[in-house]
């Protein structure tokens, strides 16, 4: 069955400074999108408006998951629905070993307390997608870990709780060329026609492996263009200004 997530005419406050001013987009199920943007565009955000983050205050709008209203629903309540964000700058928790917390995170989105036995199996499995060694489980949330390590982290987050909507903010920054093809792997596995990817990034190089099927150019905290793959490698040669100077809204 396909699902869909809409963000009607979104205009987000920070602060009283207005940082998105009309924001409208439709997400469905089966679909990769692609969301670029020079830095400041509001991409990120976008992303963090949707999740729900209380920073980000919405003053106009609304966002639409199968139809039912969840602008305001707290970030708990989203994530159950479905609606999982992965961050620029991941959080460390110093004391918290990731299996602890990706086995704590997959009970509250569930409800159901896995054993323990059967999730490190299943964890294992997944870590073993991402080329992580099993000490990896050991260690504490994101400390000490290096820019690859951390969205690599981000994926496997992301595959334990398999969201229906994943929304990825710059999961390429701080990745080398080897990094950049294992989360590009990570995602590709979990591509089906029951999820959505939106993938945020300034760069074509992680989506020369993702391939979305469209791609959305955001400008002073509007999309300002649209269009397939194609754009993305326009951009990479041209960079934005020429594609901006020419002043085309997308439909």
């Amino acid at each position: 069955m396909t699902q869909t997530l809409e963000i009607n005419d979104l205009h987000v406050s920070v602060e009283g400074k207005e940082i998105l001013k009309g924001v409208t987009l439709k997400l469905i199920t089966g679909k990769t999108y692609a969301l670029m943007g020079p830095n400041g565009s509001g991409k990120s955000s976008l992303a963090h408006a949707i999740m729900g983050h209380p920073r980000y205050t919405i003053t106009k709008g609304n966002i639409l998951l199968n139809g039912e209203d969840i602008t305001h629903l707290p970030v708990d309540q989203k994530a159950k629905k479905g609606v999982f964000l992965s961050f620029q700058y991941p959080t460390e928790i110093s004391g918290v070993t990731m299996m602890n917390f990706l086995r704590a995170a997959r009970h509250a989105m569930t409800g159901t307390n896995m054993p323990v036995v059967e999730f490190h199996q299943l964890m294992k499995e997944k870590m073993k997608e991402l080329s992580m060694e099993s000490s990896f489980s050991k260690r504490y949330v994101n400390e000490g870990f290096s820019g690859g390590e951390k969205k690599r982290a981000e994926i496997l987050q992301m595959s334990i709780l398999e969201p229906k909507f994943a929304i990825l903010d710059e999961i390429d920054s701080g990745t080398d060329v080897d990094a950049l093809k294992i989360v590009a792997r990570g995602i590709n596995n979990m591509k089906n026609e029951q999820r959505c990817f939106l993938v945020i990034t300034h760069y074509n190089r992680i989506l020369e492996y993702l391939k979305p099927d469209e791609v959305f150019v955001m400008h002073d905290g509007k999309i300002v263009k649209s269009g397939g793959k194609d754009l993305a490698l326009e951009i990479e040669k041209e960079g934005y200004d020429p594609l901006l100077n020419q002043k085309e809204v997308a439909a």
